[in-house]
C-alpha cells in the first residue's frame, strides 16, 4: 500500500473570449463540483463520471491510502486571472506540504489553461509542484482530449493520460487508467521512458469528434499500437481557441522500451498528419440552418438538432448570444427549443412573474461580446426550475448540476431554456428539469459543439452545425492568431502562421 495525494486544477482557456475566470468562478461549481479542499473532496466527487472520481475509485480498490488536496474546475472562458491562479496554486501546494510523507501524486488537469501571467498554466503549476515534491516522486496526471500539451508538461510529469473520446464519455475511465499507471510506478514496474511529438496544424474544434472520421480511426490506431513495451499512448487534439506558442495537437506515449515507445508515437503522429484534410465539414449560416431543419422536421419523427457551436460555453462562449433565436423566430419555426441561454436577470424576472405570466424581456446579449445585443420581446413563462438536478446522459451521468434559477420561456413557436449559470446544453436532463421531453420536439438548438452528441445524437433525425455570432469561432482561419509557433498551419491544409510584424 502506498500513500498517494490527489487533487486538481482544471480550466480550458479561450484567449479570444471576453470574460475571464476569477476565483469565484472556481468556487461556484455548476456542471462540476465547486472548489473543495481536504476530506470533503471524497463526497463532492462521488459517483460522477469525471477523472478524479475514476481515479479515487480505482486507487481505493488497489488498497492505497489516499490524501485529498485541493480540487477545482471553472467553466471555460478567457484567461484564468492571476488572483485565481495564485490563490488555488498556493492552496494546492500548502496541502501537499501539509500531507506529510507521500509516495506519489495524482493531479486532475485539463491541459489548456492560460493564465493572465503565464501561457502554460499547467506547466507553471507542475513546476511549482515539483519544487515541493522533488524531481523523483511519481507524478501522474489525467488530461482532457483538448489539451494543448506542452513540452514542459511532458517534462515535469512521470506519466500523463488523456481522454480518448469527444464527447468525453470516458472521463472516469481516464482517471482509472491514471490510477493503474501510478500503481505500476509505486510497485516499481511502471513506465520509465517517454516520447512526445507535436502536430503542425490546428484542428477546428467541431471536427475533432471521435464518433466521426477521421478521429474515430485515429483512436483505434492508438489502441492498436499499445502493448509490447508501450504502456500507454495519448492523442490530444488541442484547443484551437488558445493563441499561445504550444496551441495545437500532440501525440505522446510511455513505456519501458524506448525504441517501441518512440516508434509508436511516430506512427500515430504520422497517421494524424496524413488525415489532415479530413478535419473539415459543412457550416451553416443561422437562417440556412433553420430552413433546412424545418424542411427535414416537416416529415421526421425525431428532432433535428442544430449546434449553436460559436456560443458553446464549453469552449469559452458567453452562452447568451441570441442569433439563433432570431433566426428561429424570423423563420417561423414551430416546435423548436433553444438551450441554454445564460441570463440570471431574465430568469429572476420569470420567477418573480410566475408560471403562465407574459413578460417583456431583453433576453441574453449582456456579456459584452461585440455585435451581440439582447433579444427584446414578450415571452410566456411556461415553467420554472431551481437548477438543481442530476445528469443522466453518457457523459454527464451523476453530475449534480447547480445552475441557479431556470425558466422555460415561449415566443411564437419557439421555447427558450434560460439559466443563471453557464453550462453547455449537452445532457437531456437539462430540458427535462423544465418539463420538456427532448425526443418530442421538432427542432433542438443546443449551445454545444460536440458534447451534445453523446446524449442527443441517438434521438436526432439530423445534426447541423450553425455559425451564429459568438466567441467560439468555428473556422480557425478567421482567428487573429499572433503567438503560434512559426509555420503552424492555422487550419487543415491552411496557410502557415507567420508572427505579425
Amino acid at each position: 500500500m502506498a500513500r498517494i495525494a490527489f487533487g486538481g486544477f482544471r480550466h480550458e482557456t479561450n484567449t479570444f473570449a471576453p470574460v475571464k475566470a476569477d476565483l469565484e468562478d472556481y468556487q461556484i461549481g455548476g456542471a462540476y463540483p465547486p472548489l473543495t479542499r481536504g476530506e470533503a473532496l471524497f463526497d463532492a466527487i462521488a459517483d460522477m463520471n469525471i477523472s478524479v472520481s475514476g481515479y479515487v475509485d480505482e486507487a481505493r480498490a488497489q488498497g492505497h491510502e489516499l490524501v485529498p488536496l485541493t480540487w477545482c474546475a471553472a467553466v471555460p472562458s478567457a484567461h484564468t486571472t492571476e488572483r485565481a491562479f495564485e490563490t488555488v496554486s498556493a492552496w494546492l501546494l500548502e496541502d501537499i506540504a501539509a500531507a506529510g510523507a507521500l509516495d506519489a501524486l495524482y493531479l486532475d488537469l485539463h491541459g489548456a489553461m492560460v493564465v493572465e501571467h503565464f501561457e502554460d498554466g499547467e506547466g507553471e503549476l507542475l513546476r511549482r509542484v515539483r519544487g515541493v515534491v522533488g524531481a523523483d516522486m511519481p507524478v501522474v496526471s489525467s488530461l482532457d482530449y483538448h489539451s494543448n500539451t506542452t513540452p514542459q508538461m511532458i517534462e515535469l510529469t512521470t506519466v500523463m493520460d488523456a481522454y480518448r473520446t469527444y464527447p468525453h464519455v470516458d472521463r472516469g475511465d481516464t482517471g482509472r487508467r491514471a490510477a493503474r499507471h501510478l500503481n505500476d510506478l509505486v510497485q516499481g514496474n511502471g513506465a520509465t521512458v517517454k516520447a512526445f511529438r507535436q502536430i503542425p496544424y490546428i484542428m477546428p474544434l467541431t471536427w475533432q469528434c471521435t464518433e466521426t472520421e477521421p478521429a474515430m480511426s485515429i483512436i483505434e490506431t492508438l489502441k492498436s499500437l499499445e502493448g509490447d513495451g508501450v504502456s500507454t499512448l495519448s492523442f490530444t487534439a488541442g484547443f484551437p481557441l488558445a493563441d499561445i506558442l504550444h496551441s495545437g495537437p500532440a501525440v505522446f506515449g510511455y513505456g519501458r522500451d524506448r525504441a517501441a515507445v518512440e516508434n509508436a508515437v511516430n506512427a500515430l503522429a504520422e497517421e494524424v498528419e496524413g488525415r489532415e484534410k479530413e478535419f473539415a465539414g459543412t457550416l451553416y449560416e443561422p437562417d440556412a440552418a433553420v430552413a433546412k431543419a424545418m424542411r427535414t422536421a416537416a416529415t421526421a419523427s425525431r428532432p433535428v438538432v442544430i449546434s449553436d457551436t460559436q456560443d458553446n460555453s464549453g469552449a469559452g462562449g458567453t452562452s447568451d448570444t441570441v442569433g439563433m433565436l432570431d433566426a428561429l423566430v424570423q423563420g417561423g419555426a414551430e416546435g423548436a427549443v433553444m438551450a441554454l441561454v445564460y441570463d440570471p436577470e431574465t430568469a429572476s424576472q420569470a420567477h418573480g412573474a410566475g408560471m403562465g405570466a407574459e413578460i417583456d424581456v431583453r433576453l441574453g446579449g449582456k456579456s459584452g461580446f461585440p455585435g451581440v445585443a439582447p433579444y427584446a420581446g414578450r415571452f410566456t413563462v411556461e415553467s420554472l426550475g431551481d437548477g438543481r438536478f442530476t445528469g443522466t446522459g453518457p457523459m454527464f451521468k451523476g453530475v449534480r448540476y447547480q445552475l441557479g434559477a431556470m425558466a422555460l420561456l415561449k415566443i411564437g413557436g419557439v421555447r427558450v431554456a434560460v439559466s443563471s449559470q453557464r453550462t453547455q446544453a449537452a445532457d437531456q436532463s437539462i430540458l427535462r428539469h423544465l418539463g420538456l421531453e427532448p425526443a418530442e420536439q421538432k427542432i433542438l438548438v443546443l449551445k454545444s459543439s460536440v458534447h451534445f452528441r453523446a446524449d442527443f445524437a441517438p434521438i436526432a433525425e439530423d445534426i447541423l452545425i450553425a455559425v451564429a455570432p459568438g466567441p467560439n469561432t468555428a473556422d480557425t482561419r478567421l482567428l487573429p492568431y499572433r503567438n503560434l509557433r512559426p509555420g503552424m498551419r492555422v487550419s487543415p491544409l491552411g496557410e502557415a502562421f507567420a508572427p505579425p510584424g
